[in-house]
């Protein structure tokens, strides 16, 4: 914050430039019959999985036009991938982010993550609206200032 309080944009101008990685997780819970659609691709609006992908990516990309104070990064790596659990009828997302800056890309994987589940859960409302997004979160990151960071049990 700046002497009158306002929010602003941290400075890192001065910081020097370095290797960035983070990875993110989070989840979506549906139904055993949603969950059977999205396995067997009987979701009428596509290829659930194979558009949540592109999302995420797309996400990564476009974090800084989302979140205001986020600084604008030239992203050299974004992955998301997906792990279907039939015991809980959920879908893991992770995603991966990397950049060469001056700061990090939790933010940007963090962002694919939520905008791969928001994806599954748009393309597949109409089977089941009662889907729950759960444990976005920060699953490690490396590089900056303030170090590598792993997840190591919840709160």
């Amino acid at each position: 914050m700046d002497e009158q309080g306002n929010a602003r944009m941290v400075d890192v101008g001065g910081k020097a430039v370095t290797q960035r990685t983070a990875v993110a997780e989070g989840r979506i819970v549906m139904s055993a019959e949603c969950f059977r659609m999205v396995r067997e691709g009987r979701i009428k609006k596509g290829d659930v999985l194979g558009v949540a992908q592109v999302a995420g990516i797309q996400a990564v990309k476009q974090t800084a036009n989302l979140i205001p104070l986020c600084h604008p990064l030239y992203v050299t790596k974004s992955d998301v991938a997906f792990e279907l659990d039939d015991a809980s009828h959920s879908i893991a997302v992770r995603c991966a982010a990397a950049c060469d800056g001056k700061t990090g890309v939790e933010m940007e994987a963090l962002t694919g993550v939520t905008a791969a589940l928001l994806t599954i859960y748009d393309m597949c409302k109409a089977a089941d609206k009662r889907m729950m997004i759960q444990n976005v979160h920060l699953l490690e990151k490396q590089g900056g200032n303030s170090g590598d960071f792993r997840f190591e049990e919840p709160l």
